[in-house]
């Protein structure tokens, strides 16, 4: 798309964002079925299911960017993204009147989640502040992230199937458990697999198209690749978490919507790690910047601003760390945009 016009380009980011939440819905309500046929429950569905697939398109938007030496680029359309869908959780409090969404889904996994990322962002500002070092082009923190992510997923679902602490029940608090309502006359286990299938390929070419325009973009208006990649790409890959958390809430489907957040900032954290592999001008983490660390060092705050909401548990309302959160946000990428 280099070479083209702005408005093409404007145009093409315009028809992913609309293909991405004209699907998000049939996904969702897909996904909640799945978790139900398979036994798989909402959390781990959310964070396996919904975050593997919604966080394709910044995949590939950040693999792009480090492919072709913008390094600033690919780092900040992934931590773009895990601080705005964060900010997805405090969203949701205001549409979910029945209860606080921290208060309704809590859960061991879901509380060990926002402390699970946290660790890895702050695995990576250790990697920028270090030594770069790589092995065949990569550091060595990229391969550490992957096992941390791994171990995080295995910890969840120990912690879900035999906690060592429970949850105290409300008349609010919603169980993570199948429900066999939500089986469908004639549909079978394998035809929804295939449609799930179908609904990735979907979002995996949203997410060439949204990089493409975002890195022309850079080009076209004079925006550094920082700012393209943390505010306008960052939110288009996001808008599969924003439909999927909202229709989630929609359909009361409170853990998936808790794990499509989760999962989906998971996966944005691996994408340093893909990034590190396809950027071969020496380690990712080297060209970190002062914008890339304020996105780090926010996605941070955010996540423990989740914990903390899932500890205090307030059962109505937004709760003071869902305002918070919504200022933190709004500070911080007023802090990136002047740094231009």
């Amino acid at each position: 798309m280099q070479g083209w016009p702005l408005w093409a380009s404007a145009l093409v980011m315009a028809a992913a964002a609309a293909a991405l939440l004209i699907g998000g819905g049939p996904f969702t309500r897909l996904v909640d079925r799945l978790a139900d046929r398979t036994g798989l429950g909402g959390t781990m569905a959310g964070i396996i299911l919904v975050g593997a697939v919604t966080a394709l398109p910044g995949l590939i938007t950040s693999v792009l960017g480090a492919a072709r030496g913008d390094a600033e680029f690919a780092m900040n359309n992934a931590l773009g993204g895990i601080a705005l869908q964060t900010v997805f959780i405090a969203l949701a409090d205001v549409f979910y009147r029945r209860a606080n969404l921290e208060h309704a889904a809590a859960s061991l996994p879901n509380l060990l989640a926002p402390i699970g990322l946290s660790i890895l962002l702050s695995t990576v500002l250790l990697a920028g502040a270090g030594p770069q070092v790589t092995v065949l082009g990569v550091h060595p923190v990229s391969v550490l992230l992957v096992f941390l992510y791994w171990y995080w997923l295995r910890l969840s679902r120990k912690v879900g199937d035999d906690p060592m602490w429970r949850v105290t029940p409300t008349r609010n608090t919603q169980h993570d458990e199948p429900d066999p309502a939500s089986r469908r006359p004639g549909e079978s286990l394998r035809s929804m697999w295939l449609k799930f299938a179908g609904l990735a390929a979907l979002v995996a070419l949203t997410g060439y198209a949204t990089g493409e325009a975002g890195l022309a973009l850079t080009e076209q208006t004079g925006l550094s690749s920082g700012v393209v990649g943390a505010v306008v790409t960052g939110f288009v890959t996001s808008l599969p978490e924003l439909v999927t958390v909202l229709y989630a809430v929609r359909i009361r489907a409170l853990h998936l919507a808790i794990g499509d957040i989760i999962g989906g900032n998971g996966f944005d954290v691996l994408f340093l790690s893909a990034s590190d592999v396809a950027y071969r001008e020496g380690s990712l983490y080297g060209a970190m910047t002062q914008g890339v660390v304020l996105l780090v060092s926010l996605g941070i705050v955010l996540n423990l601003l989740v914990a903390a909401g899932l500890i205090r548990r307030q059962e109505h309302g937004i709760g003071f760390e869902g305002v918070a959160m919504f200022a933190f946000y709004a500070l911080g990428i007023g802090f990136l945009m002047g740094m231009g």
